[in-house]
């Protein structure tokens, strides 16, 4: 409620009511001999005077309006779509190496078997002093390998100018190889022989003899 005061600051009613009970409180004090006014009793009676009235007088608390929460907005996340690619992966594979077991020399054995002549059939006639290759197919029918070792030896007739051991062709076992020597027609009229065979590391002869006989005139 709205409180109106005098020139001095105090409100009208605490003035209306605190100098009116003043006087009627000091008349009965007065005329009651039984009672005696005191100052500290005068002083209480009006502290709780103005304490009403300041009570009285505070002003109206006005209320807290109504909010209703607010919600956030929904965040909505974009969804991305990853679309798998086709990629074409090209593998290369790679032969493998082709192992070739290796064979002990002391276990194996030679082998060697005449299939034909080549160059230079049987019977030939060459003129004089003629230079030509002999060449005889054969097959390693043996074991073993044939390498830098192995040789090809003359075992009969003349050499007809060649020497007298030549390097065997090499030929690993159960393959076919070609054999050649290269001859010199002598400068004399007549038929003319001469033999091979094959030798091993160990220095032993094995296999077919190859044969060379041609007519120089």
């Amino acid at each position: 409620m709205p409180c109106w005061g005098d020139p001095t600051g105090r409100p009208f009613f605490i003035m209306m009511i605190l100098r009116p009970n003043s006087e009627r409180f000091t008349q009965r004090v007065s005329r009651s001999p039984s009672i005696t006014a005191t100052p500290v009793r005068a002083s209480l009676f009006a502290a709780i005077l103005i304490l009403l009235s300041l009570s009285a007088c505070s002003p109206a608390s006005t209320p807290t309006p109504f909010r209703p929460p607010t919600v956030p907005a929904l965040l909505i996340e974009p969804t991305f779509i990853i679309h798998p690619t086709q990629e074409t992966i090209v593998i290369q594979s790679t032969p493998l190496p082709t192992i070739i077991p290796t064979v002990d020399p002391a276990e194996c054995s030679n082998g060697l078997t005449f299939v034909e002549d080549l160059t230079i059939p049987d019977d030939t006639v060459i003129t004089f002093g003629l230079v030509f290759g002999k060449q005889w197919l054969v097959q390693n029918s043996g074991t073993c390998h044939w390498n830098s070792d192995y040789r090809l030896k003359h075992i009969g007739g003349g050499t007809l100018g060649a020497s007298e051991e030549i390097a065997l062709y090499p030929a690993r076992a159960g393959t076919q190889a070609t054999l050649q020597i290269w001859f010199t027609a002598p400068f004399a009229e007549g038929v003319y022989e001469s033999a091979w065979q094959a030798v091993g590391a160990d220095g032993v002869a094995f296999g077919d003899p190859v044969y060379i006989r041609v007519v120089v005139q």
